[in-house]
């Protein structure tokens, strides 16, 4: 009995180091940047806002617990989610976590407490009307991410440069921005400056983690 008990606590153990990756919000916001595709550890220390030596032992921790892996081009080494499952279980965390605390409820709030989310009933009918023209699907994320994945009829525009091209975008009809996921604020802002300019604007909170998760064939 005493060496099932060693066993069972090992077991529990180990399932445990997938837990303690995912206990830092640094770690979670590192999981998210890798959903749009794979990166170096420049790049993620700086879309994450700190030091590159802090992201390095953030990955090194993911990496342990076999969540993310590398590759060497050239010079450089990418990092990159060892599987979509990973990508699923960020989904699946974040949105348990949206369901129970009302701290996260509150603060989302801050984000976009307007009717301006896409709620994820209304997904069928947004690829119905994005396949027949009847609305513009914008990605708003850096051009490299809508490379690697991005939403189906969407068309890029990253945040940075949709000042500069407006006239790219029709007004006689919706436009419905996306970026990272429920946390990023990229498609927050879009839908501000569209309509400051006149546009008809909506923000879709769901990114590439949350539609691929749960979307059907379209």
């Amino acid at each position: 009995m005493k060496d099932a008990r060693k066993i069972k606590d090992l077991l529990y153990e180990q399932v445990a180091r997938i837990g303690k990756a995912f206990a830092s919000p640094k770690r979670l916001e590192l999981i998210e940047l890798l959903c749009q595709g794979e990166k170096t550890v420049e790049t993620l220390a700086r879309e994450a806002s700190i030091s590159v030596k802090l992201t390095s032992s953030h990955l090194r921790e993911l990496r342990m617990a076999q969540l993310v892996e590398t590759e060497r081009q050239g010079k450089n080494i990418f990092y990159r989610l060892a599987d979509k499952s990973v990508a699923d279980l960020w989904v699946q965390v974040h949105t348990l976590a949206e369901d129970r605390l009302v701290d996260l409820q509150l603060a989302l709030q801050k984000i976009a407490s307007q009717p301006d989310d896409l709620i994820a009933n209304d997904r069928d009918s947004l690829m119905k009307a994005a396949r027949k023209g009847e609305v513009v699907v914008l990605d708003v994320r850096p051009s490299e991410e809508y490379l690697n994945a991005h939403l189906p009829f969407a068309r890029s525009i990253p945040l940075e440069e949709l000042r500069q091209r407006f006239a790219e975008l029709p007004k006689d009809r919706a436009i419905v921005a996306y970026c990272r996921g429920p946390y990023c604020l990229m498609a927050v802002d879009a839908v501000a400056l569209l309509k400051q300019e006149g546009y008809s604007a909506i923000h879709l909170r769901e990114g590439i983690a949350e539609w691929s998760i749960t979307s059907k064939s379209v």
